[in-house]
């Protein structure tokens, strides 16, 4: 399955997994949906539980905090998603579904950093809720390079030395 197909069903099934006292994990805060497919949306807000009313904001959130070009390719994704046989979708959608909660909700993050995401999580999984903005915007200002680099250094870093290797990065100015 193409990384652009996750995306879409990301943003679709997707919910983040239940942070740590006092830390937020990176990708958005939102309740786990009770089935494994996203429910149907009602047709009017007033519909909708403050639950999948959290969740439709969140999702609503991931989706503006990408780049046009990120929404782009997830655009084309979902064209691409919607020409299969609908056979073919469930499946992927069962596929998507029984991936790691961690690696589908990297996906709300965009398609560049989606991808990267699960090497990522070590290092900038779970962050200090005053960190979390800086953070994610340093992040969607690197290169691809860039990010395959710190990649490697997120899956290097031993658990003891992150949070002094997240501040230290925090700290550079984002041309360095």
């Amino acid at each position: 399955m193409s990384k652009p197909a996750f995306l879409l069903i990301a943003l679709g099934l997707s919910s983040a997994a239940i942070a740590a006292p006092n830390r937020v994990e990176v990708p958005l805060a939102v309740p786990a949906p009770a089935s494994a497919t996203a429910p149907a949306i009602p047709a009017t807000p007033a519909a909708l539980d403050p639950a999948q009313l959290r969740e439709l904001r969140s999702r609503y959130a991931a989706w503006q905090a990408m780049t046009e070009s990120e929404r782009a390719r997830v655009r084309a994704a979902a064209a691409r998603v919607a020409a299969l046989p609908p056979a073919q979708q469930q499946a992927l959608r069962q596929r998507f579904a029984e991936q790691d909660q961690r690696f589908r909700d990297g996906w709300l993050l965009g398609p560049q950093l989606g991808h990267e995401f699960t090497k990522l999580q070590g290092l900038f999984g779970y962050l200090p809720a005053e960190q979390r903005p800086t953070a994610l915007a340093v992040l969607r200002q690197l290169t691809p390079s860039q990010l395959t680099q710190l990649t490697l250094v997120a899956q290097r870093t031993p658990p003891q030395d992150r949070d002094r290797v997240r501040a230290e990065f925090l700290g550079v100015a984002p041309a360095a």
